[in-house]
């Protein structure tokens, strides 16, 4: 038989820990796909994942899982147990010809005793364990007969589990080589040892897994990933990102801060290799210094002065001679010598992002790229532009809004399967009445035209009438809030994330009332286009 020697530990293998911005980096991609927080981890655990900055990568539990069926495989291709029992069973008919022959003799063929013995011998089931059984309670003639039997009915349970490891296996065990009764047992104990292992990666009982046992299996690279998934929570709760809440494991705030930033992160990558965008900006609001900008200073307008800048125009115009009395070198200024950061300007917005949540949003990638723009606008704004009003309202077959903690967990709506628009545009403006600014916009991510709306209190759900047809009475009703919401001079910027003619029928519709605009992009560009837009409405440079 094959045998693969593994070394043990001896301290020279690299170790890998986990650390806690590792594990939520990771988990952050789980994530933003629409799972919840359970979901994510078990999804980390059994698909594995690369450690940030380092070449390792973590086995998963299906890895691992290929990797123990593929070895178990390969230990059993070779043989066959198409004789495996030959032996043993012809043990067992020596042994009960012996008794045959003291039975006749004992008792005589006419008896009740050989009579059931014959009864039992020819009634002999087909495995050897059964065929044990079945004299396991006979009064035997044959003293030697019976010694020896009590020796091969040792072997039953080995037997037993023998012949059910056969069944299972049968087809896998057609090679070449036969396996006596000893060999196979050999054979099925690694086997099982294997599928024990497999058993348990897959029921989770990682502390029951013995290290030495599973490098032997799958080597030092299993072993560490063994000890990092069984360390996957750890790591998030000691780094502040898990908590135990009252219906289990759940994220803190710091967790959620930290997962818009990899979101923010995500599309600033893009957004640094693209141009900016060509927004208007109403010109209201504070400035910003932007230091790394300076020039002259224009009177009237904000004065951040470049101290440095300033002396050095003012020593350009020479040096004057030093202080007869005390040594000094008097430094005049003028009025052209003043040099003075330049500033930003910006806005003061309530922005509304209706976010789709039907059910079409789960196709193509489309959920995790409008989930990964919100989480990172609503980080974006707390953190740059705390004094702005940023509000996220998910609709569905209705609308409502959603709360910062909903966010990571947050997925399409798979009960209510229907685009209310409509809803989501009058929740929009309740927001905006409650907090008012000079600017105001709603930004819309959908990839489908309105399916349901309001008549009054009554909700109401409308399939389009036909294949690339409309729904005329949820269109009505739609534009008929588009034209409030335009009278209020509220502005709608739409990101089409599909470009089926109905939906641009629709959209066009809409920017023609409301005089906003309409962008088609995809799954990959909707995060550079929607903070392209509203960063581009944040600021203007002056001068």
């Amino acid at each position: 038989m094959r045998r693969i020697v593994y070394s043990h530990w001896d301290g020279k293998q690299q170790r890998y820990s986990l650390e806690a911005d590792q594990a939520l980096d990771e988990l952050s991609r789980f994530l933003m796909e629409g799972l919840d927080l359970q979901e994510s981890l078990d999804w980390m655990r059994y698909q594995g994942f690369d450690l940030a900055g380092m070449d390792f990568r973590v086995m998963g539990l299906e890895e691992m899982l290929q990797e123990l069926r593929q070895q178990a495989r390969e230990l059993m291709s070779g043989y066959n147990m198409d004789q495996t029992f030959d032996e043993r069973w012809q043990q067992l008919e020596d042994i009960l010809g012996r008794e045959e022959t003291a039975q006749e003799r004992d008792h005589g063929v006419e008896s009740a005793a050989y009579n059931d013995f014959r009864r039992r011998r020819d009634d002999l089931p087909r495995r050897l364990s059964q065929a044990l059984e079945s004299f396991r309670d006979h009064e035997w003639a044959d003293a030697e007969a019976e010694a020896d039997f009590q020796e091969l009915l040792g072997d039953q349970q080995d037997a037993s589990e023998l012949e059910d490891f056969y069944a299972r296996n049968r087809g896998q065990l057609q090679g070449g080589e036969g396996l006596g009764f000893e060999e196979a047992l050999e054979l099925m104990r690694q086997v099982e040892a294997i599928s024990q292992m497999a058993q348990n990666l897959l029921d989770g009982n990682f502390e029951s897994i013995s290290m030495d046992q599973l490098r032997e299996m799958l080597g030092e690279e299993g072993a560490q990933s063994i000890m990092i998934l069984r360390d996957l929570e750890g790591a998030l709760e000691r780094g502040g990102y898990l908590r135990e809440g009252a219906d289990g494991p759940e994220l803190t705030p710091r967790a959620i801060r930290r997962l818009g930033e990899l979101a923010l992160e995500d599309i600033y990558a893009s957004l640094k290799r693209g141009g900016a965008g060509t927004h208007e900006t109403k010109h209201r609001g504070g400035g910003v210094v932007a230091p790394e900008r300076t020039r002259p200073y224009v009177f009237g307008e904000p004065s951040h002065l470049d101290t440095v800048g300033t002396l050095r125009n003012a020593l350009r115009r020479g040096l004057p001679e030093p202080d007869a009395g005390t040594g000094r070198t008097r430094l005049d200024l003028e009025p052209g010598d003043l040099e003075v950061f330049d500033t930003d300007q910006l806005t003061e917005t309530t922005t509304v992002l209706l976010l789709d949540m039907s059910w079409s949003m789960s196709w193509s990638g489309r959920w995790p790229a409008a989930k990964r723009v919100a989480v990172a606008m609503d980080h974006l704004i707390r953190t740059r532009y705390p004094r702005d009003r940023f509000f996220i309202v998910g609709f569905y077959t209705r609308a409502r809004e959603l709360r910062i903690h909903e966010l990571p967990e947050l997925s399409w709506n798979m009960t209510d399967p229907f685009t209310n628009l409509q809803d989501g545009l009058r929740i929009a403006q309740r927001l905006i009445d409650r907090n008012p600014s000079p600017n105001s916009q709603i930004i819309v991510i959908t990839d489908g035209q309105p399916t349901a709306y309001f008549l009054g209190e009554e909700l109401r759900v409308e399939w389009p009438n036909g294949y690339g047809g409309i729904s005329p009475r949820a269109n009505r009703e739609t534009l008929r809030e588009v034209r409030r919401v335009t009278r209020r001079g509220i502005t709608i910027n739409t990101f089409m994330l599909d470009d089926a003619p109905e939906l641009v029928r629709f959209v066009e519709a809409m920017t023609r009332i409301n005089k906003g605009r309409a962008f088609y992009t995809t799954p990959q560009q909707i995060g550079e286009y929607v903070m392209v837009d509203y960063l581009t409405r944040k600021k203007r440079r002056i001068g």
